[in-house]
């Protein structure tokens, strides 16, 4: 698969994560299950979540709805609509959440693949009195919650990728119009062609390659 394709693919793995676990926190939001009693929380937290504590209710309803922000945002960097959108928001929101996912994946020593590992291996020892769902609850993080967010921000950060390598692109070629530009004076011209490269405004494969702005003032 060429490396477009798999920037691409990216961007809607992200939406597809993004639907399922939306549409996951809804049916909790709503009173399914919905895998809520395998949630990786402290014993006294997954007693309110069981018990459907307003403050968990809250908290699904407002997942629900960020997972829909995150289905809008994933798809409108692939899609022709998305060129509503700020670039540089969807920039930062697609490598903040990529970054924190995969930190949530990775985890502590008390959390996440790293938690589970040490806990399934008997190098941290399970709360008091919940040994055997604590067990039970690190196999279910090992297995599917761990990998899914990992995935989930590989896809996010992947996103990310490609819209900075977008708009350095598309800052590339506004450059190179500005020099194609008639009305465009010799000197502009000459400073453009000395930050950039000559080969990279005639359309020179390498010198598009080398096309970078200098740090150097530009010649007088």
């Amino acid at each position: 698969m060429p490396r477009a394709d798999r920037a691409r693919a990216g961007a809607y793995g992200a939406a597809v994560c993004a639907a399922a676990y939306g549409s996951m926190k809804l049916a909790q939001a709503l009173g399914a299950n919905a895998l809520a009693d395998k949630d990786p929380l402290p014993p006294h937290l997954r007693e309110q979540l069981l018990a459907r504590h307003p403050l968990f209710v809250a908290s699904h309803w407002l997942l629900a709805g960020a997972a829909a922000v995150g289905v809008i945002v994933a798809l409108a960097s692939v899609r022709p609509w998305g060129a509503r959108f700020p670039r540089r928001l969807l920039l930062a929101v697609s490598w903040t959440l990529g970054i924190f996912m995969i930190a949530r994946a990775v985890g502590t020593p008390a959390s996440g693949l790293v938690g589970d590992a040490l806990l399934l291996t008997g190098v941290r020892e399970a709360p008091a009195g919940h040994s055997e769902l604590a067990h039970t609850l690190a196999r279910w993080d090992l297995l599917l919650w761990s990998p899914f967010f990992l995935v989930w921000g590989m896809c996010w950060t992947v996103t990310g990728w490609r819209l900075g390598r977008v708009g350095r692109e598309r800052g590339l070629d506004s450059v190179e119009g500005r020099l194609s530009t008639p009305s465009r004076s010799r000197k502009e011209a000459a400073e453009l062609t000395w930050r950039y490269g000559r080969d990279s405004f005639l359309g020179g494969r390498e010198g598009r390659h080398r096309c970078r702005a200098d740090e150097r003032d530009p010649p007088l």
